[in-house]
């Protein structure tokens, strides 16, 4: 057997032919954020970096909630590269015992779906023999590592839209996306750290947990099955009209919703999304108006039961010129 790794470290080529060293360690979590990065002066890249370590868990079948990883890079680095990612990712996988190679890693290569395992590229295209280059021509998904299939096979993903009101000209359509990929071992007994939402803050985290918690217990199902990985297109809003198109957009991905033909759109929230009920929002007519100048054909444009009295008039009659259906809806399952 294996002794315990506690300290694993992961080098990456930069652009300037520079070497930069990502070192991975962990312990006891003990009530600790899960990941803990550090760049030098660069608290910003710290925070890239987390966000990317988490985006690929998610293709991990299995995970320990109980341990902290931290990884900190020995240097910081020009913000527009990239392929250092590639290094963070596996530094954080050697230390945990998830990929455990048989000589020291160098590696370059990024993603825009880490959540999906997928590597896109890596931005320094001749790489020395021995290295490991990521993108379609080296390594083209993180399930190679193991020799596995590729693990964006085993995931699904459904995008939602919603409206974001700011008061005017920058009023525009978020988008929530879901993915959700079936848990390898067995059902966990805290669903909350099967989801992971790792662009946002730790209070929003929790609204997103929460909410979707509560729908899956309305449904019957879909607790402690899933891994799930939340991401927003806009992560600046506040408020929670978001949450009915989360919803609509876990409900997709787990195959318990029908797609439409174009984009789902809604908005609403709920205190009780244990009972399935769908609640009210604010600013009905600013939100009513940005969807009809948004809405396309095939979209179907979902809204609290307790606005269709005061819809504007003439918007039912819009929506359907443009192909665009739309429903009022007091509890999901019932669309």
């Amino acid at each position: 057997m294996n002794a315990p790794v506690f300290e694993a470290s992961c080098r990456s080529i930069l652009p300037d032919g520079g070497m930069l060293t990502i070192t991975a360690t962990r312990r006891t979590r003990a009530g600790r954020a899960d990941v803990k990065c550090s760049v030098p002066g660069a608290p910003g890249q710290a925070e890239q970096m987390q966000q990317v370590v988490r985006l690929a868990r998610h293709t991990e079948p299995r995970f320990d909630s109980r341990e902290q990883v931290v990884l900190s890079a020995d240097r910081a680095f020009d913000p527009a590269a990239r392929d250092w990612e590639l290094a963070a990712v596996l530094a954080d996988r050697i230390v945990r015992g998830v990929f455990q190679p048989a000589r020291p890693v160098v590696a370059n290569g990024w993603s825009d779906a880490w959540h999906l395992g997928r590597i896109d590229g890596r931005s320094v295209a001749r790489v020395p023999d021995g290295v490991l280059a990521g993108g379609p021509d080296g390594l083209a998904h993180l399930g190679a590592l193991n020799g596995q299939p590729d693990p964006g096979a085993a995931t699904s993903s459904a995008r939602t839209w919603f409206p974001l009101h700011s008061g005017g000209a920058h009023d525009m359509l978020g988008w929530v996306e879901v993915s959700v990929r079936p848990l390898g071992a067995l059902p966990q007994d805290d669903d909350d750290e099967a989801i992971s939402v790792p662009e946002i803050d730790a209070v929003g985290q929790a609204q997103v947990r929460a909410v979707l918690a509560g729908a899956r217990h309305f449904d019957g199902r879909g607790q402690g099955q899933w891994k799930t990985t939340v991401r927003f297109g806009e992560t600046g809003f506040s408020g929670d009209s978001y949450q009915f198109a989360l919803v609509m957009a876990d409900r997709m991905a787990r195959g318990r919703e029908f797609m439409a033909r174009g984009r789902v759109i809604a908005t609403g929230a709920s205190n009780a999304w244990h009972t399935g009920k769908v609640d009210t929002v604010e600013a009905l007519a600013p939100k009513c108006a940005l969807i009809a100048r948004e809405a396309g054909p095939g979209d179907r444009i979902l809204l609290p039961k307790a606005w269709e009295s005061a819809l504007p008039q003439g918007l039912r009659e819009l929506l359907r010129e443009r192909g665009a259906s739309l429903a009022c809806v007091e509890r999901i399952g019932i669309i």
